[in-house]
This record gives C-alpha cells, structure tokens and sequence, in this order.
C-alpha cells in the first residue's frame, strides 16, 4: 500500500535518488541534483499556495520511504494531466498503480476535472499497464521531440460524467 504526501524540503535527497538510474531513461535522461531537487521542491509548495490551483505534486511512500512523486497538471478548467516517476527498486509492486488511483479520485473530485490524459514512451510498456489498470483508454500517440527526432509517445484518456469517477479496477 501506498500513501501520497505533499513534498517536503527535507525529500530532497530521496528525490535526486527517484530520478537516477534506469528511472530516468525515458525522461531527461539525467540525474537530478540535489540543488534541482531543493528547486523541484520549492516549485512545488509554491504551486500549491496559487489560487486557482494549476498543479499538484504528491510523493509517493511506500512505509515511509518516499519511493517517487506523482503529478497532476490542470491544462484546461476541465482537462488534466498526470505523470509519474517510481525510484527503479521500487517497480513491479503496484505502487505507481495505487498512487495513480489515488490521484485519479483527486482529479475528478477536488480538482474538479472531467478528462484526464497521459502519456508514456514507447519503449516503457509497463507505464501503459499501470495507466491501463487506473482506468484510461489508449487512444493513439503523440509524437515528442528527442535529440533523434520526434517519438510517438503512447497517449491515454479517462473521463468521468455526472455520475462521479469511473470505477477503479483492483
């Protein structure tokens, strides 16, 4: 089971240790630093004090190890975007899964969004999986630029209707 949390300044550390290693292949491709950390969490809060509010950021612990963050972007007063990033020895245990579930009910209740869309690289089918088991529907790509050129990222949805959030598929 995990929990969410908002960020805190001391996460640094445990931070830069989420984005190294195999976790930031299809990203950056760069380690954060601790000073990138500190500046990631400051951001953050101070996202969390604006009114109206455009983006949420939430660590993701497993016991009390901070295991990754997880994000939601208001794009639209009714549109969002989720993103989420797990330190590397803390995949294939179902946690982004769970966080992703938690921060969907967030979405559709708190946030007040309709549609929720993600997105993962082509070559990390497991982030598919997890955006899969929390309810979204892949609906096509959308090419991102790399160094290389443009990639198709795969490309997810989730909507709710008036009867509240979809159900969460366990």
């Amino acid at each position: 089971m995990v929990t969410l949390r908002p960020l805190a300044p001391d996460d640094a550390p445990a931070l830069t240790r989420v984005y190294s290693g195999a976790s930031i292949r299809h990203t950056t491709g760069k380690p954060l630093t601790l000073d990138q950390a500190h500046e990631k969490i400051r951001a953050a809060l101070a996202r969390a004090a604006e009114d109206p509010r455009a983006q949420w950021s939430w660590g993701i612990l497993h016991e009390d190890d901070l295991i990754g963050l997880i994000a939601l972007r208001r794009r639209t007063p009714v549109m969002g975007t989720i993103s989420y990033i797990l330190r590397e020895d803390s995949w294939g245990h179902r946690y982004a899964t769970q966080a992703a579930h938690q921060v969907v009910a967030a979405a559709f209740t708190t946030a007040g969004l309709h549609r929720l869309e993600a997105m993962h690289h082509p070559d990390n089918p497991a982030s598919g999986r997890v955006l899969i088991k929390a309810g979204f529907t892949r609906i096509g790509t959308a090419d991102r630029d790399s160094e290389t050129g443009p990639v198709p990222y795969e490309l997810y949805a989730l909507e709710t209707d008036s009867n509240g959030p979809p159900p969460i598929d366990h």
